[in-house]
């Protein structure tokens, strides 16, 4: 694809054209999976990676200066992504043994205490169904059955490409859903 194609392609998917943000995802999907896959050495967290990449591009499409390389402007957000994954690697095993104890006290809450989680769960659930069919279902394959996202690919007979799009937008519909709305405390 020439530097024209490419930019105007860009456009298009920066305007929110679906068909347009899944192909210049699909243009870069396997360099950049394989660059996230050579830093993190395990197939599950750099397909997670390269998802949480591309929701990072496509929302940050109007930063992109023309005069340099869009694939490495992709790079390098995939590098950024990256560190930041093992930041927050260290910090889990860092706070491990801290989190331990509150791990065990988890199992010494309150009725009230209970309550509130299963509300706030409710919730969750409520947003969650008053989301688009096809949302609903990536998100029950994905976080309530744990499928894989070629299991979950086969059974919607949709490209693993699609599955991976389909799973990032309908997180992100989520999450904005979910900020909107607020738990009460």
């Amino acid at each position: 694809m020439n530097k024209t194609e490419l930019l105007s392609l860009i456009s298009l998917a920066k305007k929110k054209n679906q068909k347009s943000q899944t192909k210049l995802i699909n243009l870069y999907w396997v360099d950049v999976f394989s660059f996230v896959m050579k830093k993190v050495q395990d197939e599950n967290v750099a397909d997670e990676l390269t998802v949480s990449v591309f929701s990072k591009v496509l929302a940050k499409l109007d930063l992109y200066d023309p005069n340099f390389q869009f694939k490495t402007w992709i790079l390098t957000i995939a590098q950024n992504t990256v560190i930041d994954y093992w930041r927050k690697k260290k910090r889990e095993n860092e706070d491990s043994v801290e989190s331990f104890d509150g791990f065990k006290n988890q199992f010494a809450l309150s009725p009230e205490e209970l309550l509130i989680s299963e509300e706030d769960q409710k919730q969750i659930i409520t947003i969650i169904e008053s989301l688009d069919s096809n949302y609903q279902e990536i998100i029950r394959l994905r976080f309530f059955e744990e499928k894989s996202i070629k299991e979950i690919a086969e059974e919607l007979s949709l490209t693993v490409a699609n599955t991976k799009v389909r799973i990032m937008r309908a997180k992100k519909v989520l999450a904005e859903l979910l900020k909107n709305k607020e738990f009460e405390d």
